[in-house]
């Protein structure tokens, strides 16, 4: 049981630690604009505040797969015990718990960093297309 557990939640933040934030750039019209000189600097800028305001995806993912898994892993314990196998059920409802929460949240953040980023880049004069 122990070693079914552990396997499902290593498989869990193995699965959550794949959708890390991808390297996202927003696209910048520079034409026309008096501030194309300092977009360099201000996307380097704007993008460490993203990281801030946002969290990093790859470690709000881990969280939501040790959090979900843990509820994943109680709840599937409670239907295994009722179907005469506590140990494969709570094994079951870790990964799947873990699994799908760590990708919720690392979705979340990397909207959230998107967001951010964005938002940031607009506030320092430059218009963002997306």
């Amino acid at each position: 049981m122990r070693r079914s557990l552990a396997a499902s939640l290593g498989l869990s933040l193995l699965f959550a630690g794949c959708v890390t934030q991808q390297p996202w750039t927003p696209t910048v019209d520079t034409y026309g604009s008096e501030r194309a000189q300092f977009l360099h600097r201000d996307m380097n800028e704007c993008r460490s505040l993203a990281f801030e305001v946002s969290g990093s995806a790859p470690a709000q993912g881990a969280r939501g797969a040790l959090v979900g898994g843990a509820v994943g892993a109680a709840g599937g314990a409670a239907i295994g015990a009722a179907l005469g196998n506590a140990g494969r059920g709570a094994a079951i409802g870790a990964a799947t718990g873990g699994i799908g929460t760590g990708v919720a949240r690392t979705q979340q953040s990397e909207a959230a960093f998107q967001r951010a980023f964005s938002n940031c880049l607009r506030q320092r004069g430059h218009r963002v297309l997306n």
